[in-house]
């Protein structure tokens, strides 16, 4: 799973999910197909789920929708616990709930078996648009540097008495995110000079130029394959 080219588990994935939203939301057992096919590919990578679990909470806001969707929705009603809840948005909140989840489970499968530059020369091999591989290549390569510059101010501050605990010091804090802001753009167009006067076209050069071979996308696909073949399922049941 990790030695797959890059742009053959970037389309597995972007194709997983396609197949995972076009299931009717009544398909109650496919989902737990989708899951255990994505279970698989886990073992198969050798991905903790611990490492799977923790970086799943990015989901919290999307669950707390879902949980609302019950109370706010009309329509008919059920009871449950004593709690008057509503049909249509039990369903809707589910839809949410469980297309998200599988939605983030497959995005962190994809980052843990595919390095960040890796994922980009996937990008530029299925021939994405020059300026998003070319912004995602910077964002990644300046972050580091922005993060930095943003300790140091933290630390220049909290030197000449910042305690950030402090609800009357929000001001000093805004103050130094702006400033960041500031900087941050003042580096950018300093970078963007020196790109020019080493003759940067508008483009970033391209990474590799391996071809890949037809065996690493059957292997890929097989699991696309596999997500494809529930979703006719999902619709047979329905």
């Amino acid at each position: 799973m990790h030695r797959l080219p890059p742009e053959v588990k970037v389309v597995a994935a972007f194709l997983g999910v396609v197949c995972v939203v076009a299931v009717p939301r009544e398909a109650f057992a496919v989902f737990g197909g989708y899951f255990l096919l994505l279970v698989a590919v886990w073992a198969l990578a050798r991905i903790p789920l611990g490492w799977i679990a923790r970086r799943s909470l990015i989901e919290l806001p999307f669950v707390v929708l879902a949980v609302l969707l019950p109370f706010a929705e009309g329509g008919a009603r059920v009871e449950w616990l004593g709690l008057s809840l509503s049909a249509e948005g039990l369903l809707a909140g589910w839809n949410i709930l469980i297309k998200g989840t599988l939605g983030v489970l497959t995005s962190l499968t994809l980052a843990a078996t595919t390095p960040l530059r890796d994922m980009l020369l996937g990008m530029q091999r299925l021939h994405a648009p020059a300026i998003l591989t070319t912004i995602a290549t910077l964002m990644l390569r300046y972050i580091d540097v922005i993060a930095g510059e943003a300790r140091r101010m933290r630390l220049a501050r909290i030197s000449r008495g910042h305690d950030p605990r402090f609800l009357w010091q929000a001001g000093a804090t805004a103050r130094g995110v702006g400033a960041l802001f500031l900087r941050s753009y003042e580096r950018g167009e300093r970078v963007h000079l020196a790109m020019l006067s080493r003759g940067w076209t508008g483009a970033m050069p391209q990474l590799s130029d391996a071809r890949t071979a037809p065996r690493d996308w059957i292997y890929g696909l097989t699991f696309v394959a596999a997500a494809l073949l529930l979703t006719v399922t999902g619709f047979v049941m329905t």
